[in-house]
């Protein structure tokens, strides 16, 4: 992993997962990683092999200039790049393997970016077929982004991480104790 987002998001999965493979979902705090969270994603494994993307941030949504949430994570690749990208998410869910990959657009001007995304899997309610958490980011800020309008992402490069032999920055502090999800019913409260 070369970019630091990759990295600290890396270095926060990786703690939040222990001697798991995976973490569970309802462990994970947005704020732990607010520095990053513009360039992280949330992707909901479903039935149909559409990846929904149900949490996006801002700079995500930045490269289309529209928000993402709701549409699929392959969407956002060439057409003839979609076969890898979906090859790539089934990776990491199946084989529960963090995933690091190269991409590049191209922006408004016919300007060319780098990109880094990284796939995690997360468990939810135990199942690891279930959540992906990523993110994407430049190697530099990119002033256009703000406009969108990029054409759609090319697939370069992906590697499984083997988490085991990974040493990223370290993990932001964080309480010993793991917050809870919970889940109220305000016609009861």
């Amino acid at each position: 992993m070369r970019h630091k987002v990759s990295r600290e998001l890396f270095a926060y999965w990786d703690a939040l997962r222990g001697a798991r493979a995976a973490p569970e979902r309802a462990y994970f705090n947005p704020g732990a990683i607010s520095a990053i969270l513009a360039d992280t994603f949330l992707i909901e494994v479903d039935a149909e092999g559409v990846f929904p993307l149900r949490v996006v941030g801002t700079r995500v949504n930045a490269i289309r200039g529209a928000e993402l949430k709701g549409t699929s994570f392959l969407d956002l690749w060439r057409q003839e790049d979609r076969q890898s990208v979906h090859a790539a998410l089934v990776a990491v869910v199946d084989g529960v393997a963090p995933l690091v990959g190269g991409a590049r657009m191209r922006a408004p001007g016919d300007a060319q970016v780098d990109l880094e995304f990284l796939l995690l899997p997360m468990r939810h309610f135990g199942k690891t077929h279930s959540r992906v958490l990523g993110a994407i980011s430049p190697a530099r800020a990119v002033e256009w982004m703000a406009a969108g309008g990029a054409s759609p992402l090319e697939f370069l490069s992906m590697r499984i991480v083997d988490a085991a032999q990974a040493v990223p920055l370290q993990p932001p502090a964080q309480s010993s104790r793991r917050p809870r999800l919970v889940i109220s019913n305000p016609e009861k409260s």
